[in-house]
């Protein structure tokens, strides 16, 4: 006969780390915040905090210091509860907050909570999930650690490829991450553009590979097959259609074995002969047309913004209470005007957005992590001087960095909600909406000066920055034209 009395254990050990007295290790996070702790009790619940206490040397003290400056002591003091009790308690909580708990959880090592919070997001937050797509996904391949979350995202991505492929950032992409999914027989992509993805990825982990392909050595070409040893053999070679492979292929057959490459060539003159070299089976096709780089799901080929950006940008165009969840936005966002590629000059703007409806503005603000915007339904007219009057306008800042909340803010005064400026002053004014949001610049240059306008003043709602200042300076700016998706 047993008994247990985990409850009353439980309360002792959380006595126990109340008591100020008999500490050994102090952790210090987040903006310097101290929490003590006992060093037996940290080792036998959290491997990592074994391994690092080992490699301490106390103080004069006796007293062992570990300094964690970017966890947030909130975070921290749970996990340092569960360590001591078994005892997780969170209420009233954004998912945000539980994603980062669970990535803290990993860090400490603490397998247990870990999967019980990666559980809990997959049953009970699976549209969070959906609609923060690109946060979720870079952050779980470091390490391996997240594997019902992984085959999560991977689902998502076997169906909708471009999610991922066709990202700005796509070649900084874990190289763990990308080989999970060309593993899959269902990956949604043509063998071939599955094929030029990972020589992009290969190219982009090696900067001093020369541009030019016909200027590479045997030792550039050793230095890309290298790179790629782990992705190579996935790839179905032999479903690759013999053109794709003359054209394609052939340029890069300096990577592949020099088996495979003459099994190639033997299966497409004779392909009921026996080859060497294996043959992966073809990838399973979902009855449907498989997408290409011009058939993205999402596609905002941005620098400043993310798919979850555009996916709460259609929700607000569309008046939704809740955010489209990434697999099923509406819209696709086509750049028509980028001022690090068109120019910084005001008049640029209204030289290339003149006569285009359905637009986003968005301004990546310089010395901060803050991305604002606008969203104008009617056409922008550089021809006339008069305000455009519509209820369906509004402003926005996104939630971005230390930026934890978007804002948005719909047109108050449809009479006012967007101004076509004179042309005379085209030249200082970008575009323009009622007198909430405006960029300006005295110098011709939006980078040059701080006098473009975000302000609380204006036929909008409400301010949607809370700088000291109206005045600001950007980085970069972007318009989109928004088009709905056709079936």
């Amino acid at each position: 006969m047993s008994f247990k009395f985990f409850d009353k254990l439980s309360q002792n050990f959380i006595e126990l780390l109340n008591d100020k007295d008999d500490y050994n290790v102090i952790v210090e996070v987040e903006n310097e915040k101290s929490f003590t702790a006992h060093s037996n009790v940290l080792k036998c619940r959290s491997p990592y905090f074994r391994k690092e206490l080992e490699n301490i040397i106390p103080n004069e003290n006796n007293i062992k210091k570990i300094t964690k400056p970017n966890i947030s002591a909130v975070i921290f003091d749970i996990i340092l509860k569960y360590i001591y009790s078994g005892i997780i308690k969170f209420e009233n909580v954004e998912t945000r907050f539980i994603f980062d708990l669970m990535m803290t959880a990993n860090e400490f090592e603490i397998e247990e909570l870990t999967k019980k919070l990666e559980n809990l997001l997959i049953e009970t937050k699976s549209s969070w999930l959906k609609s923060h797509f690109s946060l979720v996904y870079r952050s779980i391949f470091n390490g391996n650690n997240f594997k019902d979350l992984e085959n999560f995202c991977n689902d998502i991505v076997a169906k909708y490829p471009n999610l991922i492929f066709d990202a700005v950032d796509f070649t900084s992409l874990q190289e763990s991450a990308l080989v999970s999914l060309i593993k899959r027989d269902d990956l949604q992509l043509e063998e071939v553009i599955i094929w030029e993805y990972i020589i992009k990825w290969g190219i982009g982990q090696n900067s001093a590979l020369p541009l030019n392909l016909n200027g590479w050595t045997k030792e550039n070409f050793l230095t890309l097959k290298t790179t790629l040893q782990q992705c190579l053999p996935l790839i179905r070679y032999f479903h690759i259609p013999s053109t794709d492979i003359w054209k394609r292929v052939k340029p890069y057959k300096k990577i592949l074995d020099e088996q495979l490459w003459k099994d190639l060539k033997q299966y497409f003159m004779v392909p009921d002969e026996l080859v060497k070299s294996k043959i992966l089976p073809p990838r399973t096709i979902l009855g449907q047309e498989l997408p290409t780089r011009t058939t993205e799901l999402i596609k905002p080929s941005s620098t400043i913004i993310t798919y979850e950006h555009v996916a709460e940008i259609s929700s607000w165009i569309d008046r939704k209470s809740s955010t489209y969840s990434l697999t099923n936005t509406p819209y696709e966002f086509q750049l028509i005007l980028r001022g690090s590629i068109n120019g910084f000059a005001p008049q640029t703007f209204w030289d290339i957005c003149n006569g285009q409806s359905s637009t986003v503005v968005i301004t990546k603000v310089k010395g901060t992590e803050e991305i604002l915007g606008g969203y104008n339904p009617l056409a922008w007219d550089a021809n006339i001087n008069s305000w455009g009057k519509t209820n369906d306008s509004f402003i926005f800042s996104l939630k971005n960095g230390n930026i934890q909340n978007s804002i948005l803010s719909r047109v108050k005064t449809r009479d006012f909600a967007i101004l076509n400026v004179h042309k005379n002053d085209q030249k200082y004014y970008g575009p323009y909406f009622g007198n909430s949001f405006y960029m300006y610049s005295s110098s011709s240059n939006f980078t040059l000066d701080n006098y473009s306008v975000c302000n609380s003043n204006g036929y909008y709602e409400k301010a949607i920055r809370t700088a000291a200042t109206n005045n600001f300076s950007i980085v970069d700016y972007e318009v989109f034209k928004v088009i709905k998706k056709t079936n």
